[in-house]
């Protein structure tokens, strides 16, 4: 009796290992946290923000939409770049890992990385760029970007097959490369409209000042963006928790 009330004061055997391991559990911890804050808003402007500005009358919307727009992409480009740096920082210890014990170079990853996720992405922007026809078709769209997703995974695995890349690795660069795409979309196609849709929807509620005629173009392009990157999620995720808990590539 004495000795199991002993062992309770004393309390549980917890140890903290230093160094590296605590540099990398900081970075996922940084990464799921800033991950978490960018899905959710993700998910926030596709499931709740979008249908909620359509029943709101104009004048109301243009009082609205500003305030709720600059805060929501402000809080979407932060986590966004936290998400991928600290993402980036962590899959670059992984590869750099098993390049180092297999004694081969960890260039091949990386610049295919960057490489083909990039070339993913400029594709599906082209795809966006018509705005007419079958390309303003969700559908569509979101046929033609899972055959561009599908065709990246495949180049991504068949050039880092050499017999010594981790499932971690290869996994964490599919769900990862994914993440890259959404980062462009946030950066390269959503800010870059929304900034704009901001200012005049404010100047249009203040003046009474039309907005101008390719507004409506460029707000149903950041919402097709907005749309197939909340989807683009799903295999993200899928490829994230596949890296420690589903073997099903590389060692």
């Amino acid at each position: 009796m004495t000795s199991l009330f002993s062992e309770i004061l004393s309390g549980p055997a917890v140890s903290y290992p230093g160094g590296n391991a605590t540099f990398l559990i900081t970075l996922r911890w940084i990464h799921f946290l800033a991950g978490i804050t960018w899905i959710g808003l993700l998910y926030c402007v596709n499931l709740v923000n979008a249908p909620f500005m359509k029943e709101l009358d104009p004048p109301t919307r243009g009082k609205v939409y500003p305030l709720l727009m600059s805060r929501m992409m402000l809080w979407l480009r932060v986590s966004a770049v936290i998400t991928v740096l600290a993402g980036l920082i962590y899959w670059g210890s992984i590869v750099a890992a098993d390049a180092q014990n297999a004694g081969a170079s960890s260039g091949t990853a990386m610049g295919s990385f960057f490489g083909i996720w990039t070339a993913a992405w400029a594709l599906m922007y082209a795809l966006l760029i018509p705005g007419k026809g079958v390309f303003d078709k969700w559908p569509v769209l979101a046929l033609l970007n899972a055959i561009i997703v599908v065709a990246a995974c495949w180049l991504f695995l068949s050039l880092n097959n050499h017999g010594w890349e981790s499932n971690r690795l290869l996994a964490i660069g599919l769900g990862g490369g994914i993440g890259w795409v959404l980062l462009l979309n946030v950066w390269g196609v959503v800010w870059r409209i929304q900034k704009r849709l901001i200012i005049w929807t404010k100047e249009s509620a203040s003046t009474g000042k039309p907005m101008p005629e390719k507004s409506a173009r460029m707000m149903r392009m950041a919402f097709l963006t907005s749309r197939i990157s909340a989807w683009l999620t799903l295999p993200l995720l899928f490829f994230m928790g596949a890296a420690s808990h589903y073997p099903m590539f590389g060692k």
